[in-house]
C-alpha cells in the first residue's frame, strides 16, 4: 500500500502526527525525493527541539545521501537559522519542525538554494508523488556513490549576520523579557543578543519539545499571559515572545499590552525605507492594517498588497525586488535575508527603534497603529461557498462599498473593511475586520458574523 500523504503534505510544507501519520522510514523517502527534485549536489538540514526531530532529520539525511547528495547537518536551530544556512551556503535546505503545533506533531519546511520556497507549485507536489510511489514499490535505486554527511555549527555566523543588518551599538540600555516557550528561541536568543546593551530576562529558555509551560503559539492570547505578567513585574521596557521554531516574534509593551503585527510591519517598513534612501517596495498581505500602506507611502515607499501565505509573499518579494514584507501573523520577510522570514531580525529592529529614542514603546508604536481591528475570528460552517455567496449578496448592491476577490472576499468602504477567506484544510471561514473607531468595527464585525453563522 502506498502511504496516504493527502493529510501530511500541505500547501507549503509537510506536517503531521508522529508516528501515526509519518515516521523515519517516510522521512528517508522524503530525503531521497528532495534530492531528486532539487537536483542538488549538496543540501543542508536542521531541526528543532521536538523529541522526534533528531531521528527524522537523520533519516532524511540518509535518504538524500543514498542519492549521492552531500548533506551538511547544522543540528539544533531555528527555522530562520536554517534559512540563513541555505542562503549563506547557497544550498537547498530542510528544516524539521512543526512550528507552534503540539508535541506529537512534526514536519518539514523545505527550500531551494538561497532560501527560495518549496511549495505545492514549486516542487512539493513532485516530492509527494515520488514518496507515494516509492512507499508502494520500494525504496529508490541508490546512486553509484553515496554522499557524505557532515556537521557544521552556524549559530555564531547567523547571529553575526543579523547584527550586521541592524545597528544596536548606540541604543540606550533596555530591559527585555523574552518568552521562548521552550522552543528554539531559547537556543538562538542568548547568542544573537550577546554583547548588546540589553538586560535580558529569559522565560522558558529550556529546550523542551513537550512544551511544559504553554503552547509555543503566541498568536493565541492565552500563551502571552505569562510574558505580560512578567514584563509588568520586572518593570521591563518590552516583552518578546517567539513561536516554537522561532521564526515569528510577538511584542508586548511595558504595560503588557500586545503590539499588533501590523504596527510592527509599519515600524520596520519605515526603518528599511530609511536605510534605502526613502525608496523601495514593501509587501503586505491583504489582512494587514490600513496603517501599513499609509506609512509606506508617507516614507517614500511603494506598498504592494498580496494574498496571505509565505509562498505568495516570497514570490512577490522576488518579482518586485521588495526590500521588506510583513504579514498579520507576525511573519516578517527581508530582502537582506534572502527574502525569507525571520522574527529575530524584526525583533532587533524593534529594539533599535525603541532604544534610539527616550519614550516608551506604546508611544513609539502609536503612530503606526491608527485603526481598530477585530483580529482573526474563525467560524465553523457547513458550506464555505454558500456563506461567501451570502456575504457577497448582502454587500454587492451597495454603492458605498467595493468588493475584490484577491484572497477570499474583501469588502471595503471609506470607514471600514473586512475580509472573509476559507481555510484550505478545515471547514472554517476566517474573518478580519478593521474600522476607524471601535463602534464601527464592532458593528461591521457582528453584522458579518451574523451572516457567516446564520
Amino acid at each position: 500500500m502506498a502511504a496516504d500523504l493527502s493529510q501530511l503534505v500541505k500547501a507549503y510544507d509537510v506536517r503531521g502526527v508522529v508516528p501515526d501519520q509519518w515516521d523515519e522510514s517516510l522521512a528517508e523517502l522524503f530525503g531521497a525525493a528532495f534530492a531528486r527534485v532539487t537536483g542538488a549536489d549538496a543540501i543542508v538540514t536542521g531541526h528543532d527541539m521536538r523529541p522526534s526531530s533528531p531521528g527524522l532529520a537523520a533519516a532524511f539525511a540518509r535518504g538524500a545521501a543514498a542519492q549521492g547528495v552531500d548533506v551538511t547537518e547544522i543540528g539544533l536551530c531555528s527555522t530562520d537559522q536554517l534559512y540563513y544556512a541555505s542562503g549563506a551556503l547557497d544550498l537547498p535546505g530542510a528544516m524539521f519542525t512543526a512550528s507552534h503545533n503540539p508535541a506529537q506533531y512534526n514536519g518539514i519546511k523545505m527550500c531551494r538554494a538561497g532560501a527560495a520556497p518549496v511549495g505545492q507549485d514549486t516542487g512539493l507536489t513532485e516530492i509527494r508523488e515520488l514518496v507515494e510511489r516509492w512507499s508502494e514499490s520500494g525504496a529508490p535505486e541508490p546512486a553509484a556513490t553515496t554522499g557524505t554527511i557532515t556537521r557544521r555549527d552556524t549559530l555564531e555566523d547567523y547571529a553575526a549576520h543579523l547584527r550586521s543588518l541592524v545597528d544596536l551599538t548606540s541604543i540606550r540600555p533596555l530591559k527585555v523579557v523574552v518568552d521562548a516557550g521552550n522552543g528554539m528561541g531559547g537556543h538562538t536568543v542568548p547568542t544573537v543578543f550577546a554583547g548588546l546593551p540589553l538586560d535580558l530576562v529569559p522565560m522558558y529558555f529550556e529546550l523542551d519539545g513537550t512544551f511544559p509551560n504553554h503552547e509555543a503559539n503566541p498568536l493565541d492570547p492565552a500563551n502571552l499571559v505569562d510574558l505580560q505578567k512578567r514584563v509588568r513585574e520586572e518593570s521591563a521596557d518590552l516583552g518578546i515572545a517567539f513561536d516554537g521554531d522561532a521564526d515569528r516574534c510577538f511584542v508586548v509593551d511595558a504595560q503588557g499590552d500586545p503590539v499588533s503585527p501590523s504596527a510592527i510591519t509599519a515600524l520596520v517598513a519605515s526603518r528599511e525605507l530609511a536605510r534605502n534612501g526613502g525608496k523601495g517596495t514593501i509587501i503586505h498581505n491583504l489582512i494587514t492594517s490600513w496603517s501599513v500602506p499609509e506609512v509606506v507611502k508617507e516614507n517614500g515607499g511603494t506598498p504592494v498588497r498580496t494574498r496571505v501565505g509565505h509562498s505568495f509573499i516570497k514570490a512577490e518579494m522576488a518579482k518586485s525586488g521588495a526590500i521588506f514584507g510583513g504579514e498579520h501573523s507576525a511573519h516578517y520577510y527581508f530582502a537582506d535575508f534572502w527574502n525569507a522570514d525571520t522574527g529575530m531580525l524584526a525583533a532587533l529592529h524593534v529594539l533599535a527603534a525603541l532604544g534610539g529614542q527616550e519614550g516608551p514603546l506604546s508611544a513609539l508604536v502609536a503612530q503606526y497603529d491608527r485603526y481598530v481591528g477585530s483580529g482573526e475570528i474563525n467560524s465553523t460552517v457547513a458550506d464555505q461557498a454558500d456563506r461567501l455567496l451570502a456575504i457577497r449578496e448582502a454587500y454587492g448592491t451597495r454603492e458605498d462599498v467595493t468588493l475584490d476577490d484577491l484572497d477570499g472576499l474583501t469588502v471595503s468602504s471609506a470607514d471600514w473593511w473586512f475580509n472573509v477567506r476559507p481555510s484550505n484544510t478545515e471547514p472554517l471561514l476566517r474573518l478580519n475586520a478593521e474600522a476607524r473607531d471601535e463602534e464601527t468595527m464592532t458593528k461591521v464585525r457582528d453584522e458579518v458574523l451574523g451572516i457567516i453563522r446564520a
